[in-house]
């Protein structure tokens, strides 16, 4: 059975803690600084197996020795961006607690993949790769299966079509310039323009990127966890399942879409191991300058660490 330690047991870690129980499969390490808070979370969510009929092999603790021999590590620590602060806000605060985080599993469990979660989310994979000595097939960002989600969702209210139906393709970093690929969605093999307007696919392209935002205006206090926890349970599985899943995930680039030495969202095959193919697709101009621009804002957010 793999062995998936999750840090951070606040609404987003505790989410993918109930996604991963529900899936079944692997054993579940959920760790928090604050004392008792995952310890409380796993006894609710192991008293919950009975009632919906699945046994769950889990611990809570702040003892980062438990995670020793993950297969998967899964990084949601960090603080959450509240109304009015940028994800380049969150830099400082959240760099630290990466680092700290990456320093204390990486030597418990040399051979695991890291899974990211914290935002700014692209600037903190690069941060967890350049410190755990890792591979880059073994850091990888979750931001494309969210924001790919969110399309489909968006798709979905225009279209009236189920979101089964529904393909996406996002791009780019984590944030406000993420690139939806229009012309690489489609509709049960479709184009977009078949179902919807210009006008509509303008909306869904601009609501895709407002997506967390939007839902952080509704909030106030917080943000997204119960589709940040479901697009991390996606991934997990399919790298503890070796699935060959073709998922977007924030990986280092070495030249590929012409990047160097950035974590940028882009298609990759998942399997166990993390990465085991990154795939380019072939971009217009219009695409290119797009994911150019959203590669700049993710430098200018870099630019903030002090590696």
């Amino acid at each position: 059975m793999s062995k998936v330690s999750i840090i951070g047991a606040g609404f987003v870690g505790s989410t993918i803690a109930h996604w991963a129980m529900i899936s079944g499969g692997c054993q579940v390490v959920l760790v928090d600084v604050v004392d008792g808070l995952a310890q409380g979370k796993v006894l609710d969510l192991i008293q919950a197996g009975p009632i919906a009929g699945h046994s769950i092999d889990a611990v809570g603790t702040t003892d980062y020795a438990e995670t020793a021999n993950s297969d998967l590590v899964i990084i949601t620590a960090g603080v959450a961006r509240k109304p009015g602060m940028t994800r380049e806000d969150l830099v400082g605060i959240n760099a630290k607690i990466v680092s700290d985080v990456v320093q204390q599993v990486t030597p418990r469990s040399p051979n695991a993949t890291l899974l990211i979660m914290t935002n700014p989310l692209d600037t903190m994979t690069y941060l967890a790769y350049k410190l755990s000595g890792f591979p880059r097939e073994r850091v990888v960002g979750q931001a494309g299966v969210l924001d790919g989600g969110r399309m489909r969702t968006f798709i979905a209210m225009e279209s009236g079509v189920n979101p089964e139906n529904i393909h996406t393709t996002v791009l780019g970093g984590h944030g406000d310039e993420m690139v939806p690929l229009v012309r690489y969605s489609t509709i049960a093999g479709l184009p977009l323009s078949y179902f919807l307007s210009p006008e509509q696919i303008d909306r869904i392209v601009a609501r895709t990127r407002d997506g967390g935002a939007e839902i952080v205006r509704y909030l106030k206090t917080g943000s997204a966890y119960y589709a940040p926890g479901a697009a991390a349970c996606k991934m997990a599985q399919a790298i503890i399942q070796d699935a060959h899943q073709i998922y977007p995930a924030s990986v280092y680039l070495q030249g590929e879409y012409g990047l160097e030495d950035i974590c940028f969202g882009v298609p990759v095959v998942l399997g166990r191991g993390g990465v085991q193919r990154i795939l380019e697709l072939e971009l217009n101009d219009e695409e290119r300058a797009a994911l150019m621009r959203s590669a700049d804002l993710i430098r200018s957010t870099m630019a903030h660490l002090k590696l």
